[in-house]
């Protein structure tokens, strides 16, 4: 299943979690609640994937994780904040570099309009 495919069906678990919960819970407790619905959905989910760092000959173990990683093609990251800053969707531009994954998506829970709060990421390896 293409990267774009599997964001669709992650999007419509993003929203039955969404309406379900409302907003103003913990961050854990969306990515609990989102997992299971991925999962529901009949994709892989993994969930605080651990994400070394690689700087030129070594590899450095400095605790990043991936909120959920789907079909180990997608990378979501999830927040529960008030406001969705430039550095969390470079956050998110960068777990993709570091991880080579091509496709993100960075979601913000605590909101009055989910669909304003999900962002799409590519990351290209060529560009």
């Amino acid at each position: 299943m293409t990267e774009n495919k599997l964001s669709y069906i992650i999007r419509g678990s993003i929203f039955r979690v969404y309406n379900t919960l409302g907003p103003g819970l913990l961050e854990s407790a969306y990515e609990a609640a989102l997992k299971y619905e991925i999962e529901k959905a009949g994709l892989f989910v993994q969930r605080q994937v651990s994400l070394p760092m690689h700087y030129e000959e070594i590899t450095i173990d400095v605790g990043y994780r991936l909120d959920l990683l789907v079909e180990k093609k997608v990378v979501v990251e999830l927040k529960s904040v008030e406001f969705i800053m430039n550095v969390h969707h470079k956050q998110l531009l960068t777990y993709l570099k570091l991880s080579g994954y091509k496709l993100g998506l960075l979601v913000n829970f605590n909101t009055d309009n989910i669909a304003d709060s999900i962002f799409k990421k590519a990351y290209r390896l060529d560009l």
